[in-house]
């Protein structure tokens, strides 16, 4: 399943059900939870919607983004609790799916507006507006991010229509977005995520036209595609720490269906690792990679049967580990990020079956992954 097709298929699933529960860009009623450092008047309830990108700066300060119905929700974690922040005017209609950010007063977030047009959004320190640029009248979705400082960043995607959809690969220089050139190869396609090692080492994959696996480097004057093993799929996530060490994730076409596909680059050439997924039928969206550990989360099986999945690189293999949520059900986590061998975010959706989808956040802490509440402001807090 390529991105857009992803994107069709949550947009179909979320804002669905949540219109004819009334809770649009609400908070799905819950009882309220206990939770150390959350401040008086604030309920810990599950937030409507679903998280599909996730990054962190440090161990207090991390970002995660999604939608909520047809609006764009953004949450910020600030040590002690996650909330919800504010976005407004044209930045509020529309669907986020890329964050990225290098400290706690940069941060970018990408996706689509509500008339399907290219949608960056960038946090200085107190408030999210919407990057000025040509980006707010060209027609696509940007479904990932990368930033190695405040004058370098990267944002992928495809432009057009889903069907017929271009590779897309936005830079940000320090003063406006610029569209980047493409090999002429690989103009038709989607680029699904992009990772950067520093500011003249960074990768981009996704999918080809012909079906098979995208991936592009960047090498400091311009993007080059690189051979990718295996069979036919999709790669929809990427992680790079070093020039000699990178990751990319995603789902392989098989006899029976389709199957988890991860691939990494040792300094020479991409390679197809074993995964651990279950069964056929999983798929991997994003992975991260702090130092030698990394994270490769997704859903275990198809929409109707899977459940959250979180694989664990030992150093030697890659190996489950217990996820939080429901197993069942069309749970899913989207993005994971890792700011050390303690400390890792997952998130994603819970309920996609349901009428009552909600977030759902999930924190390494050294140990195992437990489910993180979301804070909202209670009713006359």
């Amino acid at each position: 399943m390529a991105a857009p097709e992803l994107a069709a298929r949550l947009v179909r699933l979320l804002i669905g059900p949540l219109l004819a529960a009334g809770v649009l860009a609400g908070v799905v009623p819950a009882a309220v939870g206990a939770v150390s450092g959350v401040p008086a008047g604030v309920a810990v309830l599950p937030a409507a919607g679903a998280l599909n990108g996730v990054a962190a700066s440090s161990a207090r300060n991390a970002w995660a983004v999604g939608m909520a119905g047809s609006r764009t929700l953004i949450a910020r974690w600030n040590g002690r609790v996650w909330q919800r922040e504010a976005v407004s005017g044209r930045a509020a209609s529309g669907s986020l799916w890329g964050v990225a950010a290098t400290s706690a007063r940069n941060a970018w977030a990408v996706g689509s507006s509500g008339t399907s047009k290219l949608l960056i959004l960038h946090w200085n320190g107190t408030v999210w507006k919407r990057a000025p640029g040509t980006t707010a009248t060209a027609s696509g979705i940007l479904y990932g991010v990368a930033a190695t400082s405040a004058r370098n960043a990267w944002a992928v995607g495809s432009s057009g229509s889903a069907a017929g959809g271009k590779t897309l690969i936005m830079r940000w220089n320090g003063t406006g977005w610029k569209r980047a050139r493409v090999p002429a190869a690989v103009a038709d396609g989607s680029l699904n995520a992009v990772a950067a090692a520093s500011a003249k080492d960074a990768w981009a994959v996704g999918s080809a036209a012909s079906g098979k696996t995208l991936i592009l480097r960047w090498n400091g004057g311009r993007w080059k595609r690189f051979p990718s093993p295996g069979p036919a799929g999709v790669l929809y996530g990427v992680a790079a720490t070093s020039a000699r060490n990178a990751w990319a994730v995603g789902l392989a076409d098989s006899a029976a269906g389709t199957e988890t596909l991860i691939l990494r680059w040792n300094g020479t050439r991409w390679k197809q690792v074993r995964s651990a997924s279950p069964r056929a039928g999983g798929r991997l969206y994003a992975v991260a990679a702090s130092g030698p550990d990394a994270w490769a989360v997704g859903e275990a099986g198809e929409p109707e049967s899977g459940g959250p999945l979180i694989l664990r690189w030992t150093g030697t293999a890659w190996k489950r580990v217990r996820s939080p949520g429901d197993p069942t059900g069309g749970n899913f986590l989207a993005a994971v990020a890792a700011v050390s061998a303690r400390s890792a975010w997952a998130v994603g959706a819970e309920g996609l079956c349901c009428a009552e989808t909600v977030t759902l956040i999930a924190r390494w802490n050294g140990k195992a992954w437990k489910s993180q509440p979301f804070a909202q402001k209670s009713a006359g807090g």
